[in-house]
């Protein structure tokens, strides 16, 4: 049965690669949940078009959707869904955008799917069977100094109230900068993740994160052998203020610089 879940996954998520490219290109009808937190007629589009296969495919599964959930819920069977995460990015045309699914049963993650059909990158993992990209095993970056580590991070939504959450982003900024080679904002978390799941940066922090945001890219980092959790050091839930990644070496170090 190995990878036959993730197999499913890759082909229901890829099957959206047309509409997601169509809308990456197009004069989009933008529309505002927040301040500065957009939508498009293309996450509609996506998220309903993702939760109808994925429905067929599971039909013993939940499907929790950015687009379509009121309120988050965790059930026993849950597929987390961000039908396009960088929507910002998405209406800029900036190419970090991506599909993000992930399957959790019992609380765990088990398997995951992000998709940048932009750059055709397709990062996957199932339990136990390891982490690929369009095909081939990845693995998290040997890096052991923090001096010597790319690090990337993020800006919730609630910058715009100047509240708790930006003054922690402006203080772990002012913290980690002097002490890495440098800090990345790409504006999307999942594709975040699987960036240190296959490498190209070693540790990765945000907060006010969504389950949608991350389902799936927890399991990639994981099965890469990278580690996840909150900024004590605890295993990470999903409504968790607070995400903490990295290729395992350096996490010590990055949780110093975050609390």
């Amino acid at each position: 049965m190995a990878l036959m879940i993730t197999t499913q996954l890759i082909n229901i998520v890829k099957d959206c690669r047309e509409l997601f490219l169509e809308g990456y290109h197009a004069d989009k009808n933008v529309k505002y949940k927040g301040t500065v937190d957009l939508v498009t007629e293309y996450d509609v589009a996506v998220e309903k078009r993702l939760t109808k296969s994925l429905k067929k495919a599971f039909p013993d599964f939940t499907v929790v959707g950015e687009e379509s959930t009121k309120e988050i819920i965790h059930p026993k069977k849950a597929i987390y869904v961000d039908p396009i995460d960088g929507t910002t990015n998405f209406v800029h045309g900036l190419p970090f955008c991506a599909i993000s699914v992930g399957i959790w049963e019992d609380g765990k993650p088990v398997a995951g799917v992000v998709y940048n059909p932009v750059l055709d990158e397709c990062f996957s993992a199932e339990l136990g069977c390891g982490a690929f990209l369009n095909g081939e095993r990845i693995y998290v970056s040997k890096q052991t100094d923090f001096q010597q580590s790319l690090i990337a991070t993020g800006f919730p939504y609630t910058k715009v109230e100047k509240g708790r959450d930006y003054e922690w982003v402006l203080s772990t900024m002012a913290k980690i900068l002097p002490v890495t080679r440098d800090i990345r904002r790409l504006g999307a978390a999942s594709i975040d993740l699987c960036y240190v799941a296959c490498g190209k940066f070693e540790a990765y922090y945000e907060c006010n994160l969504k389950p949608w945001d991350v389902a799936a890219g927890i399991l990639i980092v994981q099965e890469a052998g990278g580690k996840i959790s909150n900024e004590n050091g605890d295993k990470y839930n999903l409504d968790d203020h607070i995400i903490a990644c990295s290729n395992t070496v350096v996490h010590g170090d990055l949780l110093q610089h975050i609390v």
